[in-house]
């Protein structure tokens, strides 16, 4: 049974898989990762990807794992080839995503978009290399900057109607960013066929199902991108030791 730790800006989460199976899976906003003292089992290996310095309660708790724990990073080898320019810079979570969609779809060209605290797109040849992406703000992001540099607009919910005219200010703002978001995206997906005839795309991220963009055959909604990509990294890891 594999362990994976995906440690974000706010949530911390793990996963439980078992030969490439999603047993169960938990977030939470402890970055103490206090939960590795109750897992029911002990896993047979770990790996933890983190885009943030984590507490040193949270250090001295993965010293004290008596198996095999993989700290993923720009240098753990994967299935990819990574041919982005800085990658010491590149996400652990952009680069997970894109090895969790690769290792389900390889030989094929991915775009892979993650709609979160960012929106991010990341492109991977059919030759299996990671050349990259774009990174956008977020929903929240959007609607905050409204209210933060134009004090006389509200700061507007993600909830509520989303009409295609706003008939008042709140529904203005919100159809305006969340509108916005779905050409935004929808604009990239066709740009990228366009030149990709045979591009699959996976769509990921906690506001992905909110923009509710239309989905092809070769579109694909997958809430667990990166710890497949997390799981596969480590399960190639073991295999290698």
């Amino acid at each position: 049974m594999n362990l994976i730790i995906d440690i974000g800006n706010t949530l911390a989460k793990y996963y439980l898989f078992n030969n490439g199976q999603l047993l169960s899976y938990h977030h939470e906003e402890d970055h103490t990762l206090s939960w590795l003292d109750s897992l029911d089992k002990k896993p047979d290996a770990a790996i933890i990807s983190t885009v943030v310095d984590l507490p040193q309660e949270a250090e001295a708790r993965l010293l004290t794992m008596d198996y095999p724990l993989v700290r993923f990073s720009s240098t753990t080898p994967t299935p990819l080839r990574n041919l982005y320019h800085t990658p010491k810079t590149l996400g652990p979570d952009r680069l997970a995503a894109a090895v969790g969609a690769w290792t389900q779809c390889p030989g094929k060209p991915i775009l892979i978009v993650d709609v979160g605290s960012c929106v991010t797109y990341d492109f991977v040849s059919a030759r299996g290399e990671y050349l990259g992406g774009n990174i956008a703000p977020g929903l929240h992001a959007r609607l905050r900057a409204i209210d933060d540099y134009f004090p006389r607009l509200p700061l507007v919910d993600a909830e509520g109607d989303v009409p295609e005219v706003g008939y008042d200010t709140e529904t203005a703002i919100r159809s305006g960013v969340i509108c916005g978001m779905r050409h935004e995206l929808e604009g990239y997906i066709q740009a990228f066929r366009k030149k990709y005839r045979s591009l699959l795309v996976f769509l990921t991220g906690g506001d992905a199902k909110r923009l509710a963009i239309t989905q092809t055959s070769r579109t694909f909604a997958d809430d667990f991108l990166v710890p497949k990509g997390l799981n596969a990294t480590l399960n190639a890891a073991l295999d290698l030791n």
